[in-house]
């Protein structure tokens, strides 16, 4: 049965950074709640060390999590600051990107589901209602945006030394893959690509936009951590095929956000199904997953994407479908979806 007794115990696993002894034994575990499942623990330390509060709160949360009966874990870990104490967030060092009113991810949690098919398209419909748009691509690895959007040039660099991103169907592009020749692999390892996002967000002069989407890689590693610790998010957009194989490492990315008190503004099922010539559907993987998976997880469902040769071809051609052919159903499908995003602002 879980009890005060139980939690303070399973916390005696969490060590001080640095340190042989437990946050229990230095006396830094304050309050502890248990109602229904849901565990409360409330920390309070005496060093800003904003380092150790993270590895702290992190390793408090996962052996809570561990024990039997636990819905939900909720860790909070003070510190002082000049002179008082005040909670202490992990992500307490992010700026605000000049101009931008709201940055949005696009996240997705495997591969080949169309999540940078889904940005471009999504940031020119958001173009297309009126609003101001930039989209950057933090694919470090496979940039494929430039190609997407019709975008060739590099950036050029003003008088106070920022970059100045190009722009296409009334949308500004950023990439990595503006700035490498041809062909040119990223070779590098997880600091780089932190300092390169960093440098995207807040050495480029993205100017008034209303929207800023993020086009982020797949999974939850080092591009997503880089952005949520250097700039505050306004949501993020979820994109999965209607597969399980899909939708099980979706869940790890809404968990993902989640944890960094990131809102989810939806799920986008990409794919949903096939029309052929004689006007037969086809669910190829199947369908209504996204769907069922937004209402088990309690977001919203934003809506489904069919499969149309004519998003392929606008992509390859850097004419996204919501450009070239709005009035189609998948240029529909994209600006209903936009809509959808814009409503929650």
């Amino acid at each position: 049965m879980l009890s005060s007794e139980v939690i303070q115990n399973a916390l005696k696993a969490v060590k001080y950074p640095g340190y042989s002894r437990d946050v229990v034994s230095f006396g830094l575990v304050k309050e502890i709640s248990t109602t229904d499942g849901v565990v409360g623990v409330a920390m309070q330390l005496t060093s800003p060390n904003a380092e150790a509060a993270l590895q702290i709160k992190t390793e408090a949360e996962r052996v809570i999590a561990a024990l039997p009966g636990v819905k939900q874990v909720i860790v909070e870990v003070r510190q002082p600051a000049g002179g008082a104490t005040a909670p202490t967030s992990p992500f307490a060092n992010q700026n605000k990107v000049s101009g931008v009113k709201r940055i949005i991810a696009v996240a997705s949690g495997k591969g080949g589901v169309g999540k940078s098919t889904c940005s471009a398209n999504l940031a020119c419909a958001l173009a297309q209602l009126g609003a101001k748009v930039g989209l950057l691509d933090c694919d470090i690895y496979g940039p494929s945006i430039p190609l997407m959007m019709g975008v060739h040039e590099k950036p050029t660099v003003n008088a106070d030394e920022r970059l100045v991103p190009p722009s296409n169907h009334g949308v500004k592009v950023m990439s990595i893959g503006l700035l490498l020749t041809d062909d040119q692999p990223v070779i590098w390892r997880g600091p780089m690509i932190t300092k390169t996002i960093q440098q995207f967000l807040l050495a480029v002069e993205w100017g008034d936009l209303d929207f800023l989407l993020v086009d982020l890689p797949p999974g939850t590693g080092d591009a997503q951590l880089s952005l949520c610790q250097t700039v505050p998010l306004d949501g993020g957009v979820i994109i999965s095929t209607p597969q399980e194989a899909s939708l099980g490492v979706v869940r790890k990315g809404i968990a993902m956000f989640r944890k960094v008190n990131v809102p989810i503004l939806g799920i986008v099922e990409n794919m949903s199904y096939f029309t052929t010539p004689n006007g037969e559907r086809v669910e190829i993987f199947g369908h209504g997953g996204g769907k069922e998976e937004a209402a088990r997880q309690d977001v919203p469902f934003l809506g489904e994407i069919p499969i149309f040769t004519e998003i392929r071809e606008g992509g390859d051609r850097g004419t996204p479908i919501t450009v070239s052919a709005p009035n189609h159903p998948a240029g529909k499908a994209f600006l209903q979806i936009a809509e959808a995003v814009r409503k929650n602002f």
